[in-house]
């Protein structure tokens, strides 16, 4: 789910891979949806510390780690990330 209601700029705060789906490409499929898809310059999204695969996908995708949030979940912050400017449909302009 792409929404702009991060400081109007584009932020991923949904996406799921059904469980018998994953590691087949799909993640890496709805990133490049959600990037093309985008009309703001900048796209976000996060996930908590503990989600190790989202954290994983986001790096072979090539996102940056850009904040660490705490007290969202007590004792799982939350990380957030940002996707490469030439991967959004404005190329980061």
């Amino acid at each position: 789910m792409l929404e702009y209601t991060f400081f109007e700029q584009g932020f991923v705060t949904v996406l799921m891979v059904a469980g018998g789906a994953r590691r087949r490409g799909v993640g890496p499929l709805l990133l490049g949806a959600a990037g093309a898809a985008c009309t703001a310059p900048k796209l976000f999204t996060s996930t908590n510390v503990s989600n190790l695969p989202m954290q994983r996908l986001l790096q072979r995708e090539e996102w940056h780690a850009v904040g660490l949030l705490h007290g969202l979940d007590e004792g799982d912050p939350e990380l957030f990330f940002r996707c490469p400017p030439d991967r959004t449909g404005t190329g980061g302009h």
